[in-house]
């Protein structure tokens, strides 16, 4: 394996060798301004301002320019020195991208989408190795920011709602801790939706598809109207279960239904002002994906010595002993782990998971002088998430022997949660140009309060013989508890409080036509309170001093400061090749886990960033080619361990978040081609190569250092994409085949096992811009996700296949709950049919 400085040196050598070569070769001037082009999906190919639904945009010679706000100014992308990737609304149609969980099958292959446990209700983001495992967690943060028209969403909870009428979605890779401030350690997504035009107008697009789905928009832009223009969007999505539920009544798996809708109204008071306000709302009724038994007891698990099953390890301990015994399977369950199973083994209680989002946002925008734009964003969000995940079946623990008697039938562990976020954020903004130099100032204020509460009871009961199972009584029926409200043991509950608040500044001083540099910093203090409501069914609001004093309880009452400076040379080697070096910084907040019975707190990370990179375009801007190289140092990494936990009634094992010793490495190189060899043809790659590496954490309780590993970040993927256009008579004849390969990486931090490597292919053929009558055309489209059908796991889970964690007995593991590894296979082939009309 390359050590620290080998690598260091080979990343930066490399990406700097392209560059040189590169620089010469393609520093020619272009001979004519190049116009819009068709979109595509790499990183320097989407147009920025699409034709609406119904009318797709015709093919024209060269790759256009496309407009970024990634520095709160628009900006060509191609003179920005930041590694942006942007998706048009285009392109987001071409891969029938209708919430942000389409984009996990790879369309930007440093963007990593993925969900918190099987569940679609909650999203984990990741970008260059930056992707947090447990932060669903109210006083735990994400590490990759989500913004909506600038305004940030403080919970991975309600992400994939539907997505409204987007113009872009700009994938910002890298710390971006000065201009989008905490929590963007590893970059930011910023979704961009389309405003009113103040001209009537509009578009409407309807849908079906196999799995009994249907899909509708309609944009309405109304004319303007004593100086308001008023913009409605409504969108609804529905697809039925892709695998079955046999039992009658109960909802199956994989399925959704989204509806939403939005209203914006723009206002210009005065000359040179605009303001916006926008209110929008959202509905989220899902399941989740179905989670598989892949196998049985694949380390050879069995009672004697340790030694004698070497493979039959848990991470972080050192037992000598494994004790109990793996019990045979019931003749019910079913093992699979070659194929994504239709029907589930057995019948579960399952009703969907329900999430509600609703926003109101003002955007105001002054031109106080040629030098200087002044800009309000005020945002009240809030989002209402309600779990319901009975997946696992038998194919999760407990574990139930034949001769069993009373509680000891029971399985199905039935995840049930309950989350109530409400935010607001102000942030006001000074943007403009003096002289030679550009200028962003900012101040930022953030408020937040969350609650939760989950319960984990047994669903169902196998009969002594084990040849019958039953549902249990949804009430008492697991140990006098059950999934109804108002009858759950809670394992947990806590309330939290947050305030940011910060300052931030960067100035880009153009020193010459060619070289610019840029430095900033921004300061930021973050507060948080939280308290534990419930741990384990014991209610801390009631508990003596003596209970909680034996669980080690304190409350959350922590605030930190932090300054994140950013420093960047950039230089114009032409006017088609530019090049820059950026020094960034970004820290993710920390918290405390709701998790333990202790509440135990954890630091905030922090991160370093070192990149390098060139944006070029050549062969009279039909080509397109943009590289990036990069080291990244965190320290403090937040990391989720096994540990021993102790309370008035007993010792338990139980996940805790720490921070890491040590400096979590992160190195990658990107790369996005575009290319335009003929009219009416785009040829688009990207690649993205990342090493990652978290030093061995010392398990206190058991004196054994362990290995963590970043999750859902492979070491290498890559996309590709074809888009043609042929003109067929008055109309346009349009293709897209994209296709996206990831390799296997792990899904837990605390183990070694990883899912499969993927390839996944999506494409759609339209007859666009068929005129109807007027002004009005149609759009005729067919599409499919996942083309050939490809079956891999995209998570897989190995606790259930290992010895149980040590709660006293640090020398003994026990091997009574045995069953394999467990999974999630992603989602079948699905197609469709739409229709668009614009009027």
């Amino acid at each position: 394996m390359l050590n620290s400085a080998s690598l260091r040196l080979r990343l930066l050598a490399g990406a700097a060798l392209t560059v040189a070569i590169a620089s010469p070769v393609l520093a020619a001037p272009a001979p004519t301004a190049a116009k819009d082009t068709a979109p595509a999906t790499a990183a320097a190919d989407p147009v920025i301002d699409p034709a609406p639904a119904g009318v797709e945009p015709a093919d024209q010679t060269g790759l256009g320019e496309i407009v970024v706000t990634a520095t709160k100014r628009e900006t060509n992308l191609q003179k920005t020195p930041i590694a942006i990737n942007v998706l048009s609304s285009q392109a987001l149609t071409d891969r029938h991208v209708q919430s942000l969980y389409d984009l996990a099958d790879g369309a930007v292959p440093s963007l990593r989408v993925a969900t918190f446990e099987a569940r679609q209700s909650a999203l984990t983001i990741g970008i260059r190795g930056i992707v947090p495992l447990d932060a669903n967690q109210p006083a735990r943060e994400q590490g990759v920011g989500v913004y909506i028209d600038g305004v940030y969403l403080g919970r991975q909870h309600g992400l994939n709602a539907a997505l409204f009428d987007v113009d872009r979605i700009e994938v910002l890779k890298g710390p971006q801790g000065t201009l989008f401030g905490r929590n963007t350690e590893g970059g930011a997504l910023s979704i961009v939706t389309k405003g009113p035009s103040g001209k009537w107008g509009g578009s409407a697009t309807g849908g079906i598809a196999n799995y009994g789905s249907y899909n509708g928009t309609l944009h309405v832009d109304l004319p303007e109207t004593y100086g308001v223009s008023l913009k409605l969007d409504g969108v609804i999505q529905h697809q039925d279960a892709t695998t079955k539920n046999p039992l009658a009544d109960q909802t199956g798996f994989n399925y959704y239904h989204r509806r939403g809708f939005k209203a914006t109204a723009r206002v210009r008071p005065i000359s040179g002002m605009t303001a916006d306000f926008s209110y929008d709302n959202g509905y989220d009724s899902n399941s989740p994906f179905y989670s598989q038994l892949l196998n049985v007891n694949p380390n050879g698990c069995k009672a004697g010595a340790q030694s004698a099953s070497p493979a039959c390890a848990l991470p972080g301990t050192n037992y000598t002993t494994l004790t109990g015994s793996v019990k045979p399977l019931p003749s019910q369950v079913v093992v699979n782990g070659d194929s994504r199973m239709k029907v589930a083994d057995i019948g579960v209680p399952q009703q969907p998971s329900i999430d509600k989002t609703h926003g109101f946002t003002s955007n105001i925008r002054w031109d106080v002088a040629p030098e200087i734009e002044l800009r309000s964003i005020t945002a009240w969000r809030g989002v209402n998430a309600t779990q319901y995940d009975n997946s696992g079946g038998y194919h999760r623990v407990p574990v139930v022997a034949a001769g069993c008697v009373g509680s000891a039938c029971n399985f199905s562990r039935y995840s049930l949660a309950d989350l109530h976020q409400n935010q607001f954020s102000q942030e006001f903004q000074a943007v403009g140009t003096v002289g030679q130099f550009d200028y962003v100032a900012g101040l930022y204020y953030f408020n937040e309060h969350i609650s939760d509460d989950a319960a984990t009871p047994n669903s169902l009961a196998f009969n002594s013989a084990l040849t019958t199972i039953s549902v249990l009584d949804p009430c008492t029926g697991s140990g006098g508890f059950g999934s109804l409200v108002g009858c759950r043991s809670i394992d947990r509950a806590s309330e939290v409080h947050s305030k940011s608040y910060a300052g931030y500044g960067q100035v880009t001083w153009n020193a010459t036509d060619r070289v610019h540099l840029t430095a900033g910093g921004r300061y930021t203090r973050d507060e948080k309170q939280g308290v534990l409501h419930f741990s384990r069914n014991l209610n801390y609001d009631t508990a003596t001093q003596a209970q909680l004093t034996a669980a080690g309880y304190a409350p959350l009452d922590a605030t930190w400061n932090r300054f994140n400076p950013m420093a960047t040379l950039a230089y114009d080697a032409s006017d088609t090749v530019h090049v820059y070096a950026k020094y960034a910084t970004g820290y993710r907040a920390g918290g405390a886990s709701s998790r333990t019975s202790n509440y135990q707190t954890f630091n905030p990370e922090d991160v370093k960033s070192y990149e390098i990179g060139a944006k070029t375009d050549f062969w009279n801007h039909r080509a397109r080619l943009n590289l990036a190289g990069y080291i990244m140092d965190r320290k403090n990494s937040q990391v989720d361990i096994s540990s021993i936990q102790t309370t008035a009634s007993g010792s338990f094992n139980n996940l805790v978040t720490i921070n890491a010793p040590g400096i979590t490495k992160i190195r990658g190189i990107e790369a996005d081609l575009t290319v335009q060899p003929v009219d009416g043809l785009t040829l688009t790659a990207g690649y993205a190569y990342t090493y990652t590496k978290i030093p061995p954490v010392l398990i206190a309780s058991t004196g054994v250092y362990q290995n963590f590993y970043i999750v859902f970040t492979p070491r290498n993927a890559a996309n590709g994409s074809v888009d043609y256009t042929m003109p067929v008579g008055d109309m346009d004849l349009k293709f897209h085949l994209d296709g996206n390969y990831s390799q296997a990486t792990q899904t837990f931090d605390q183990f070694a096992t990883k899912n499969d490597p993927a390839f996944i292919a999506n494409a759609r053929l339209a007859l666009a811009n068929i005129h109807v009558g007027g002004n009005n055309a149609v759009t005729i489209s067919a599409w499919v996700r996942n083309l050939f059908d490809k079956q891999y796991v995209f998570r897989r889970d190995p606790s259930n296949s290992l010895p149980g964690a040590p709660t006293t007995n640090l020398t003994s593991g026990s091997v009574n709950n045995v069953l394999g590894d467990y999974g999630n296979f992603n989602a079948p082939r699905t197609y469709g049919m739409e229709a668009s009309v614009k009027f």
